[in-house]
């Protein structure tokens, strides 16, 4: 499912086989590796590696309550990892590789470090379209974890120099492959018994995923910290944000979308999809103005911008 190996060769070469083949030695050292995906850039590890992936809680101060993603090559792959009923099966086959991440339950005798699923009975699985990354996990043969590459909580990188940027003198290796092209987290859905309920809204929409399973996502009161992105607070940038600005304050940097203008716009023509993909860039912008806060105009709450209005109601606390 993950497509042709020539194709992906092909694309992989533009950003230096060279390069890859040395993150891939450094991951399988148990290093960290930075690389593109199609919706952010992650700090990868191997996902087995226990010593690793305590480098990735140390590097982004991240809580140690929260999961993180595996990533893949492909279907089979998840299922070393992973338990699949029908339901998992039929998301998997429609929307991977792409965006989409798959909680499930853990295979008996789960291969990753206990940090990774953060002691919980389940496993957050991805099987990412970016070449690059794919490439990386075809050479390193790991099963890669891969949080965003970014100090916990902070706004997710989308370049490489938004990983620089936040991580300083903690930067590892970073594979650049230019702008993410999501430019916002992978949608997270988990999967409870045969129905399933979205984690974290992202570019998979709701109506893509009511489509695919042929019915709508429960709703499941769970206390307990699934899989990224669930924290009240999160994606934050330094500033304080101020959501559905009809008007600015002189000492506010203003985000706009659509005829409202800004002082930076994530779509001048009001499209969504391209309003997420420079979500976390235009936040990046703001945080590093003179301005002391940011206001950002209301974001129409459809489609794509249920992921964009959770990210900056995250943001704003």
């Amino acid at each position: 499912m993950s497509g042709s190996n020539d194709h992906i060769d092909d694309k992989a070469r533009r950003y230096g086989k060279q390069a890859i083949v040395a993150a891939a030695a450094r991951l399988q050292s148990g290093g960290l590796v930075a690389v593109p995906t199609e919706t952010v850039y992650g700090l990868a590890a191997d996902s087995t590696n226990a010593t690793a992936i305590a480098e990735i809680y140390r590097t982004k101060g991240r809580p140690d309550f929260n999961p993180l993603i595996v990533h893949v090559p492909d279907f089979d792959a998840a299922r070393k990892l992973g338990l699949f009923n029908d339901l998992a099966i039929r998301f998997a086959k429609r929307f991977w590789p792409g965006p989409l991440t798959i909680v499930v339950p853990k295979v008996p005798d789960c291969a990753v470090a206990p940090a990774v699923t953060a002691g919980l009975p389940t496993i957050a699985l991805r099987c990412p379209a970016h070449p690059l990354m794919q490439e990386l996990l075809k050479i390193s043969e790991l099963f890669l974890a891969a949080p965003s590459a970014n100090k916990s909580g902070g706004i997710s990188p989308t370049t490489k120099r938004h990983v620089e940027r936040s991580l300083g003198g903690k930067t590892p290796m970073v594979l650049d492959g230019g702008p993410c092209k999501s430019g916002v987290e992978s949608t997270i859905i988990a999967i409870r018994d045969e129905n399933y309920q979205i984690l974290r809204p992202g570019p998979i929409t709701a109506e893509e995923l009511q489509n695919c399973a042929g019915k709508a996502a429960i709703n499941h009161q769970d206390s307990r910290i699934e899989a990224p992105g669930q924290l009240a607070s999160h994606y934050a940038p330094s500033k304080p944000v101020r959501l559905n600005a009809t008007k600015t304050e002189p000492d506010e940097y203003l985000i706009g979308f659509g005829a409202a203008a800004g002082d930076s716009n994530l779509s001048a023509s009001g499209d969504l999809a391209e309003a997420a993909s420079n979500l976390f860039a235009t936040l990046h912008i703001a945080d590093a103005s003179d301005r002391v806060r940011i206001a950002v105009v209301p974001i129409p709450k459809s489609g794509i911008g249920i992921a964009i209005n959770d990210r900056l109601k995250r943001a704003s606390q």
